[in-house]
C-alpha cells in the first residue's frame, strides 16, 4: 500500500479519531487544521499515507452503511489491535477469522465511526518482506 483515502462527514473528527487510534498526529491539513477539508498522516513501517477526505468529494456515495474496499493493514496482534478499535467507538463488520489451516493468516474488521471499513491481519508474507528489508 502506498496511499489509502478514506472520507468522513467530520474530517475534524475523524482526524481525532485516527490520531487517538494510531498515536500519531496527522501531519498535514488542507485548507487549515482549524476547519480541514482533507487531513494525512503516515503510518506503518514505510510511511504510507492515509488521507482522509471529506465526504463531500467523494466519488460514490458516502453514508448509509460500511463502504468501500477493504484494505487489511498488518498487525502483530490482531486480538488485541481489534479490541482496541472496539474500545475507540469501531464497530464489528467480521469477527476473527483464520484464513486457510495453520497458514498464519488471521484478519478481522470493523467501519470506523465514519463508515470505512478497516481490515487487520496478521500476515505472514508481510513480515518476510519487512524483515528482509531489515538485514
Amino acid at each position: 500500500m502506498a496511499t489509502v483515502s478514506f472520507y468522513a462527514d467530520d474530517v475534524k473528527a475523524a482526524r481525532d479519531w485516527y490520531a487517538e487510534l494510531l498515536g500519531v498526529e496527522a501531519y498535514f491539513a488542507v485548507p487549515t487544521a482549524e476547519d480541514p477539508q482533507y487531513v494525512e498522516f503516515r503510518i506503518g513501517d514505510f510511511q504510507a499515507e492515509l488521507g482522509i477526505i471529506n465526504a463531500k468529494f467523494a466519488p460514490h456515495t458516502v453514508g448509509g452503511g460500511p463502504a468501500g474496499s477493504i484494505l487489511y493493514w498488518h498487525v502483530d496482534n490482531v486480538e488485541a489491535s481489534l479490541a482496541r478499535l472496539l474500545e475507540l467507538g469501531a464497530t464489528l463488520v467480521e469477527e476473527i477469522t483464520e484464513r486457510g489451516q495453520n497458514t498464519g493468516f488471521i484478519t478481522a474488521s470493523v467501519t470506523d465511526p465514519f463508515g470505512n471499513i478497516i481490515g487487520i491481519m496478521n500476515n505472514p508474507h508481510y513480515l518476510e518482506i519487512f524483515n528482509a528489508t531489515r538485514a
